[in-house]
C-alpha cells in the first residue's frame, strides 16, 4: 500500500493575491485620477476653448469691418464683394479612456426680422429706411459647457459682448468696442461721432449651426447708406445694455466717458436703454449703415 503525501504549494495562491492587489491598486489610482484630476483637466480644456472662440469672434469682427470699409469706398476689386469665411469652433471633445463629457455650442444669426425692439435711434435721421431706428442685429455663439459656467459671445452693433452665467446671475461685459470714433471739436462747439454699423441679413436661410466641430460664418458686403447731421439725441435699446454702458460710458474704457465727464453730453440709463443728448456742446454724427449678408455653414452667399 502506497502512502501519498499531499504537499502544500502556496505559490499559485500568492500569485492570485498579488494580481488582485495590483488590480485594486490600479483601480484606486484610476479612481483618484477620475475624481480629482479629470474635472480639473476638463475645466481647463473648456476654458481654453472659450478663449479660442473669443479670438475667433474678434477675427469675425475684423472681417466684417474690412468688408464694410471696402464696400463703402466702392472698391473696384472683385474681392471686396466676395464672401469671406470665419471659422467658429463650436465645442470641445471628451478625453479618451476616461469618463468625461464634451462641450457643445451653437451659432445663431439674429437678423432684421428677429432684432425686435433692439435698435439704435438717432434723431433726426435722414435715411428713411431707418427713421424709426437702426436694428441691432447680431451673431451669437452660445456654449453648453459641462464643467464651467455657460457663456455667450455676441457680435452686436459691431461690438463683441461676453454674456456669462455666474451662479444664478448673468453678467454682461463689453469685450471689444464697436467701430466708433469720436472727434473732439469742443473749441468749435461740438463733438462728432463716426460710426459704421453692420446690419446682418441672413442669406439662403442658413442662420444657425450646432455641435462640437468647426463651423463657418460666411459674410459679404451688400449695400450701405450714410446719415450725417446734428443729433438731438441718440438712443440705444438692447438686451445687453450693461455691455453698451461699458462701450460708451465706463470710466476707463468708455468711448464717450471723457465728453460725458466734461459735461459736453448728458447720458441716462435704464434697464434696457441708454439715451445720449447734447450737454454744453452739440452732437454731430456721421453714421454709415452697412448691410452684410451672413450665412452659417456650407453653401454660397448671394448679395
Amino acid at each position: 500500500m502506497k502512502i501519498r503525501r499531499i504537499v502544500k504549494n502556496n505559490n499559485a495562491l500568492a500569485g492570485v493575491i498579488e494580481a488582485l492587489l495590483l488590480v485594486a491598486l490600479v483601480a484606486i489610482i484610476l479612481s483618484i485620477i477620475q475624481l480629482n484630476y479629470i474635472p480639473v483637466i476638463m475645466e481647463q480644456k473648456e476654458s481654453d476653448h472659450m478663449d479660442v472662440v473669443e479670438n475667433q469672434f474678434s477675427n469675425l469682427k475684423s472681417v466684417v469691418e474690412i468688408q464694410s470699409v471696402m464696400g463703402i469706398t466702392e472698391s473696384s476689386t472683385p474681392a471686396a464683394y466676395s464672401p469671406m469665411s470665419s471659422p467658429i469652433t463650436l465645442g470641445s471633445k471628451e478625453l479618451p479612456y476616461f469618463i468625461s463629457s464634451r462641450s457643445l455650442g451653437q451659432v445663431n444669426v439674429i437678423d432684421i426680422d428677429e432684432a425686435s425692439d433692439n435698435k439704435i435711434n438717432i434723431q433726426p435721421m435722414t435715411i428713411s429706411e431707418y427713421s424709426d431706428g437702426i436694428p441691432l442685429t447680431s451673431i451669437v455663439y452660445t456654449a453648453d459647457n459641462a464643467y464651467i459656467d455657460d457663456r455667450s459671445y455676441i457680435l452686436e452693433g459691431g461690438g463683441i459682448i461676453l454674456d456669462q452665467t455666474v451662479g444664478n446671475s448673468v453678467r454682461e461685459v463689453g469685450r471689444v468696442s464697436p467701430a466708433i470714433t469720436v472727434q473732439n471739436r469742443s473749441q468749435d462747439g461740438y463733438i462728432k461721432i463716426y460710426y459704421v454699423i453692420p446690419v446682418f441679413v441672413v442669406a439662403g436661410g442658413k442662420d444657425n449651426n450646432a455641435g462640437y466641430k468647426d463651423t463657418y460664418v460666411r459674410t459679404n458686403y451688400s449695400s450701405h447708406d450714410t446719415h450725417s447731421g446734428t443729433a438731438s439725441f441718440i438712443s440705444i435699446v438692447s438686451d445687453h445694455i450693461d455691455a453698451w454702458d461699458d462701450f460708451l460710458l465706463d470710466n476707463s474704457t468708455g468711448l464717450l466717458y471723457e465728453y460725458y465727464n466734461n459735461g459736453y453730453i448728458t447720458a441716462s440709463k435704464t434697464s434696457n436703454s441708454i439715451r445720449i443728448e447734447p450737454g454744453t456742446k452739440e452732437i454731430r454724427v456721421e453714421i454709415t449703415v452697412v448691410k452684410v449678408g451672413v450665412q452659417v455653414g456650407a453653401g454660397v452667399i448671394f448679395s
